[in-house]
């Protein structure tokens, strides 16, 4: 029956930006510090405290943008994405909306499907139309385990909140999960080749979203899509498309 199906998978990356300081304070982006350690009234969310761009953000957005090929816009606005949620004290979430930093871009990789041991079969280049990449604040942690009253409580560690991230969105380009799985490892290395971002996904440098979907061979219209959230490593990336294909192609 899969054989009659086609998948459709558009990919979103969020990337920390390489800064010693957040986005728009002067607070530290170190990781493994302490608990609300690295924190002011800015990245709190206090009334009255007004953000401030930090302009070494901008500079590694650019090498990130270029380095994907993308153009970058001569400007580009900050908007206010709404929600609420205790990560996020603000009540909001500066990111940048219908004038994005860059936009337009188009990547080669190199890409294989793989047989059933993971080893990869014929090599061969494919382009990838990369939406955009606009620049925002990463929000905070919640955690809800190794702490006391975890049944009763969650917690919250701001150390993140304000942290710069570059957002790099695809058009709906892929047709498997290891062409996702090749592109999301080309993106690391590029952003670590041009030294935009460190990509270490075991300390949340770079997480990546896959926006899921199928429809039958033929079929013009896009089928409704399921979006993937916050996966940590490119492996699990992959296994959750094929799930999610397989769960889609049941329903």
């Amino acid at each position: 029956m899969t054989n009659d199906w086609e998948t459709i998978i558009g990919l979103e990356i969020h990337a920390q930006l390489s800064t010693d300081s957040k986005i728009f304070c002067g607070c530290s982006t170190r990781f493994g510090d302490a608990p609300n350690e690295n924190t002011c009234p800015v990245c709190l969310g206090l009334p009255g405290a007004l953000p401030v761009l930090n302009k070494r953000a901008i500079e590694l957005g650019a090498r990130a943008a270029l380095a994907l090929g993308l153009h970058i816009n001569n400007q580009s606005i900050f908007a206010r994405k709404n929600y609420f949620y205790p990560d996020l004290p603000k009540g909001y979430q500066i990111s940048q909306y219908d004038q994005p930093f860059s936009a337009n871009g188009e990547l080669e990789i190199m890409t294989a499907e793989r047989d059933n041991a993971g080893h990869p079969l014929e090599w061969r280049p494919m382009k990838i139309k990369i939406t955009r990449l606009h620049l925002e604040e990463d929000a905070g942690k919640n955690l809800h385990e190794g702490l006391p009253d975890v049944d009763r409580y969650s917690y919250i560690d701001l150390n993140r909140a304000g942290t710069p991230l570059a957002e790099i969105v695809t058009e709906p380009e892929f047709r498997s999960s290891w062409q996702a799985y090749d592109y999301v490892n080309h993106v690391r290395r590029a952003l670590q080749w041009v030294g935009a971002s460190e990509a270490d996904m075991e300390k949340g440098n770079l997480r990546c979203e896959a926006n899921v979907s199928v429809r039958r061979i033929g079929d013009k219209t896009l089928g409704t899509k399921v979006e993937l959230k916050n996966l940590n490593s490119v492996r699990f990336m992959q296994r959750a498309i094929e799930y999610e294909v397989t769960r889609q192609i049941g329903v």
